[in-house]
């Protein structure tokens, strides 16, 4: 990857840093768009370039067609996966904030994508619930979850129903800067996590592999 991408390392951990410099690049409207989120006062709240990165090979390897975006912030997961499936393929992205949402309309313009993502602005719970009554039940192949910690149980369930047999969801933040290890720290937000971390865990309908990947990333594989 170029210099931009090994600078936005979290932290700038050295091993961090070495590893996206030695990982496929990503499209280059996603590094135009990151640098654009960066000025933002939520900045933080954008997926690092290790977990695009991630999210990007793993779209690859099942030739992913159907993708649930779960939480759009300004489009940066919505835009790589849209660079990694094919021009028939569709990404259900959703999110609460339109204003969030229109800063990445002008890069998946830019970038020739934006037809393969249909951007959905609600709750996003409600609006999985809908693909549900509109019959989409077991037919996206990936979902990545990285939204509204509280609501992550709900996000887990309906995604496990949309997607087909062997699909995969991916859900950011599942180590949440340490906090789910740390005894003392009990916010809605940690608690959440911890719940969600230890259904997966003894889930029969799944199988986990939890990986330090951005700020800790579940790879959930449905059976």
């Amino acid at each position: 990857m170029d210099e931009a991408a090994i600078k936005s390392a979290r932290g700038k951990i050295p091993s961090i840093a070495y590893s996206i410099s030695k990982s496929t690049c990503l499209h280059p409207v996603v590094m135009e768009l990151m640098e654009r989120t960066r000025q933002l006062p939520n900045s933080i709240m954008m997926a690092s370039p290790d977990s695009l990165s991630f999210l990007r090979l793993i779209l690859d390897a099942i030739g992913a067609k159907h993708v649930l975006d779960i939480g759009v912030y300004t489009g940066l997961s919505a835009l790589t996966s849209a660079s990694a499936i094919p021009d028939d393929g569709r990404v259900v992205a959703l999110d609460v904030c339109k204003e969030d949402a229109d800063i990445g309309l002008p890069f998946w313009q830019k970038a020739g994508l934006a037809h393969k993502i249909d951007l959905r602005i609600g709750l996003a719970a409600e609006t999985l619930k809908q693909l549900i009554a509109d019959g989409k039940e077991g037919t996206f192949d990936l979902a990545f979850i990285d939204a509204d910690k509280p609501s992550y149980m709900e996000y887990y369930e309906l995604s496990l129903r949309l997607l087909r047999r062997k699909g995969i969801i991916l859900i950011d933040n599942t180590l949440w800067f340490g906090r789910v290890f740390d005894p003392t720290v009990n916010d809605p937000s940690t608690e959440a996590i911890r719940r969600l971390n230890d259904k997966i865990r003894k889930d029969p309908r799944v199988i986990v592999s939890m990986h330090w990947i951005g700020d800790g990333t579940s790879v959930v594989v449905k059976l």
